[in-house]
């Protein structure tokens, strides 16, 4: 389906993106992460054709001219684009014509995306009138009304709550059950840990690992996770140290790095003599697997 080989991208001096490639199948929802500053936005620009590549070659279902893919993709920024004083149909009608349909179409195909997202009760619905979900999901229709076989779906969920979330997941879902080619950008780890079947991770323009969560595990050298609440750290870390466990801190919370799956008691034996307020096992989690690979990078 899309198919991104080493692209390069330079503003001036400064390299933004360093041999980026990647590829999308149909129906798979791939999630690019990053920090800021990564390449995420400039790279979502080249797919689009509102910048070009120094180097490197797009195909998306073989086509490779910026023409000819533009119609193929469409994007739900994270800022919503739509006219407020328009209805939810007016809207799609009005950029469906502006990718060529013709009216008897566009008709058909606002009716049909407003289904697909849940607002087909709000079709007649002022789009300023609209809750954040909503208009959230009336983007997502105007992405889909000239039937793109690639969608681009920018930080989604940004801005929501947990609701309107779980709404926008639904409907990510649908589209990709329905053989619809999804790239997925997003802050919200547990998001792509949800909806992505593979996953890139970028910083600084290169990719640094790409796979399904199972693959990316690999970057972590833990079977499972414990989370440890104890007055005395320095003494549990050092006991950490001496039993060949690797620790981290994420924020204020000391993590051991268990090698195989422990029961509670067995690790509650290691740091015997310890004071232990709790400890929380938990399986090796996407934020686990994107903090160690960004943070040495």
């Amino acid at each position: 389906m899309l198919e991104v080989r080493k692209i390069c991208k330079s503003y001036g001096k400064k390299q933004v993106l360093q041999d980026l490639s990647f590829a999308i199948q149909s129906g798979e929802v791939y999630g690019l992460l990053g920090p800021n500053g990564a390449g995420k936005t400039t790279t979502i620009s080249i797919l689009c054709g509102l910048i070009k590549a120094d180097r490197g070659s797009i195909k998306l279902n073989g086509q490779t001219s910026s023409g000819a893919m533009r119609s193929l993709i469409g994007i739900a920024p994270q800022e919503n684009i739509f006219y407020r004083s328009l209805t939810c149909a007016e809207n799609l009608q009005f950029f469906g014509r502006l990718y060529g349909l013709n009216e008897e179409v566009c008709r058909k195909q606002a009716k049909y995306c407003l289904d697909l997202v849940g607002l087909g009760d709000r079709a007649n619905s002022i789009a300023d009138t609209l809750s954040g979900g909503m208009q959230r999901r009336l983007s997502m229709a105007i992405a889909l009304v000239h039937q793109p076989q690639l969608v681009v779906l920018d930080e989604p969920t940004t801005g929501l709550d947990i609701e309107a979330r779980y709404e926008i997941w639904d409907v990510i879902r649908n589209l990709s059950s329905q053989d619809t080619a999804i790239l997925l950008t997003t802050h919200l780890l547990d998001e792509a840990e949800r909806l992505c079947q593979r996953i890139g991770v970028i910083k600084q323009g290169k990719l640094l690992a790409e796979g399904s969560l199972e693959e990316l595990r690999k970057y972590v050298s833990a079977e499972e996770i414990a989370i440890v609440c104890t007055p005395t750290e320095d003494l549990a870390i050092a006991r950490a140290i001496e039993l060949g466990f690797e620790y981290r801190h994420y924020g204020r919370e000391l993590t051991i790095w268990l090698p195989k799956t422990m029961e509670l008691k067995e690790i509650l034996a290691h740091f015997d003599g310890i004071a232990i307020d709790s400890i929380m096992r938990q399986p090796v989690r996407l934020e686990n697997i994107y903090v160690e690979l960004t943070r040495n990078c």
